[in-house]
Formats: C-alpha cells, structure tokens, sequence
C-alpha cells in the first residue's frame, strides 16, 4: 500500500505519517508546502498521477480562523480549491481520500449532541470553506469524511501550548466559559484514521476524544496536570471579541463511530495527561 499526506508539517498529518512508520508502512509520500502547493492543480495531479496512492490523508488546511476572514481568497485556495484537486486526483487514480473537516460547521446554537445529520449553518468563513470541500469530497464516492475539534498535538501550536506559554508570564488569565466542545489529541486521531482505512469504511464521521468540556474547564485542567499556578477567570463569549464568531455548542456525536464498530478515542482529560507527559520529553516545562 502507498500512503499520500498532506499537511505533514501540522499537528496531524505529522501524527498521521508517525503512526504509519509506527506501523511499519514505509511507501509514504508526504510533501511539505515547499515541496506541492495544493491549489496548484497542475501539480497536484501530476504528484498524484505519478505517485498513484492508495490513499490519500488530506490534513492540510488553512486553519486560521480569524485571519480567514480578512484573507478569504487564500483561505478558500487552500480549504475548497485544494481539495477540489485532490478529489479528482484520487478519482483519477482509484485512491480512496480522508478528508478532515470541523465541528464550525455547525452554528452552535442546537442543544445537545450534533448528530452527522444535522444541517449545517457555518458562522465564520473558514468553517465555510470547510464545508465547501466537504461537498467536493461527497461527489466522489471512494472517501471518508471527519469532523473533528480543538486539535491539539505534538507538532504546531494549540490551545495547551498557548496556556503553558502564558503560564510563563501570567499569574491570572481570562478563558471563555460557555463554548463547549470536545479536546482531541492528534496521537489518537490518527491512529483510528489509519484503522478506518485498513476497515475501507466510507462515509461521514465525527471523531473527538471522548467527554466535553469548555475552554474554560480545559484550561483550568491544563493548569492542574501541570502543576501551574494561574488563576483562572471564567468569561462569556460577548466579553472576548475575536475577528470570526464561534459556535458556542460543538459537542459531536460519536454514534457513527459505534455503527461501524470503530473504538472511540479516550477521554480529553487523559489524552491531556499523556500529551504533557510527551510535551515534558520535549522539554516542554
């Protein structure tokens, strides 16, 4: 089997291509940004025409929610065009596509757990952009889509390494309290990624560690396991202004998981515990 991943200089495709060599899978071709610009059609279909995967991992995306909404042209290149390239290119070569989507493209105003089903409603432009590609994905029926939330892994930056760099110089910090949702460790989403291709499963899924929580809560536990004095302040989202709205509910529902009989990802909390731990090898203090 050849594994084709996009991304691998972000916090997934990087886990993506560990947890393969892991494995002991080797025929991997994983091209930095320097090396293929997705919205170069061009050349996406010649690597991919070249290379002729088995399966395509699509990680990359332009995940900067805020800037998304100054930089919308950039920002749907890479999230719609991109993808709308490399779907054509696995269709041209039988390659089946994993395509990572997000919980923004839900508005957040549902209670309770959002079902696959549910309509979607985006309320910022890169969760747009995501359902947007979504919708190209849809159209050629070898794939998997999967939303997923609150990334965090060992490769890049995220809301826990942004808490332990503030830790450094803040003994009081504000975090929004009423935005709910799911921590998902990279580490384990990669490996059940991996497992839903070897299964050649197809379809729509939402993948999240298991347990929600709000950024407020996430931090005040961040703070806890690493034994960080900071005051934790709870706030409403109204009170912390940011370029692009954020859905206040992005509690998915894993049920689809369960229908295809895949594991579901451990709790948040102890996903936290072993990234710390990986982050303290790292020399992460």
């Amino acid at each position: 089997m050849k594994f084709f991943i996009t991304g691998v200089n972000g916090q997934l495709g990087y886990d993506v291509k560990r947890e393969l060599l892991e494995r002991g899978y080797t025929d991997i071709l994983a091209p930095t940004r320097v090396d293929l610009d997705i919205t170069n059609e061009d050349a996406v279909k010649k690597m991919i025409r070249e290379y002729r995967p088995s399966v395509i991992f699509h990680c990359a995306a332009y995940t900067a929610v805020d800037k998304a909404e100054e930089e919308q042209e950039k920002c749907y290149q890479v999230n719609v065009l991109g993808t709308k390239y490399l779907t054509e290119a696995a269709k041209e070569v039988g390659a089946k596509i994993i395509y990572i989507s997000t919980d923004y493209v839900f508005d957040g105003t549902k209670e309770g757990l959002y079902q696959i089903e549910d309509k979607v409603n985006p309320v910022n432009y890169y969760g747009k952009t995501k359902y947007l590609g979504e919708n190209f994905i849809r159209e050629y029926d070898n794939h998997i889509i999967v939303r997923i939330s609150w990334v965090f892994g060992i490769n890049g930056k995220n809301f826990i390494r942004t808490m332990l760099n503030l830790a450094e110089s803040h003994k009081e910090l504000n975090v929004v309290c009423d935005q709910i949702g799911s921590p998902t460790y990279t580490k384990d989403l990669a490996g059940l990624l991996v497992n839903m291709f070897l299964s050649n499963v197809k379809g729509l899924y939402h993948v999240t560690n298991e347990g929600y929580c709000s950024w407020y809560e996430f931090a005040e536990f961040i703070f806890k396991e690493s034994r960080k004095k900071v005051k934790v302040h709870p706030i409403l989202t109204k009170d912390y202004k940011t370029i692009a709205k954020r859905p206040l509910n992005s509690k998915l529902s894993k049920e689809s998981l369960d229908d295809i009989g895949m594991k579901r990802l451990p709790e948040w909390q102890d996903a936290v515990k072993r990234y710390i731990r990986e982050l303290k090898k790292e020399g992460v203090r």
